[in-house]
């Protein structure tokens, strides 16, 4: 039985292009699912031009777009759909990666990354101190977002179609989920 081998992020970063994506798991190289579907990209596209437009138009900070290495640990590098960054942290993004915790991640559910981003992306996330965390589901057309709180994170709010409003760490950003849909 031979030991587990744990991979860095210089390991990561030094694999060959093969037109694959990958994501790093406290050293365990996970290969994801294949490129997304249309409509994920569509949902994370109107996403982030909502997000963008309110983020730079108010001088808040950053909103990038997947995909871009998030790099939590020296054994931790995951590729969230959306990633926000408040002014005052923008110093964790290098030439070549976000090195830290951004302020906010976003990952949109499909039927392959479900499971994952409501498991052990979530725990990932919580345990690297992500502040907070939005979960976008296309099929229930909501929008959840989960505050960390202590050592987890707790669904405070969830918009749907019928229920447009704020959610944190953009409070003042009144997102209509119908818009995230068209």
């Amino acid at each position: 039985m031979s030991a587990r081998v744990i991979l860095t992020y210089d390991d990561y970063a030094a694999l060959p292009d093969d037109g694959r994506r990958y994501e790093l798991y406290e050293g365990e190289l996970i290969e994801m699912s294949p490129s997304p579907r249309p409509r994920h990209q569509t949902v994370i596209g109107n996403l982030h031009v909502l997000m963008a437009e309110h983020v730079r138009g108010r001088g808040l900070g950053e909103v990038y777009l997947s995909p871009i290495d998030v790099v939590l640990s020296r054994i931790t590098v995951l590729q969230p759909d959306l990633v926000y960054i408040e002014r005052g942290r923008l110093g964790i993004v290098t030439e070549r990666a976000i090195e830290g915790a951004p302020t906010l991640v976003v990952e949109v559910l499909s039927t392959s990354t479900d499971a994952r981003d409501r498991g052990v992306k979530l725990a990932l996330y919580a345990r690297y101190r992500v502040p907070f965390y939005w979960i976008v589901d296309p099929v229930g057309r909501s929008v959840q977002a989960l505050p960390l709180s202590g050592e987890a994170y707790e669904a405070v709010a969830r918009l749907d179609e019928t229920a447009p409003g704020a959610l944190p760490p953009l409070t003042d950003l009144m997102l209509d989920p119908a818009a995230v849909w068209r």
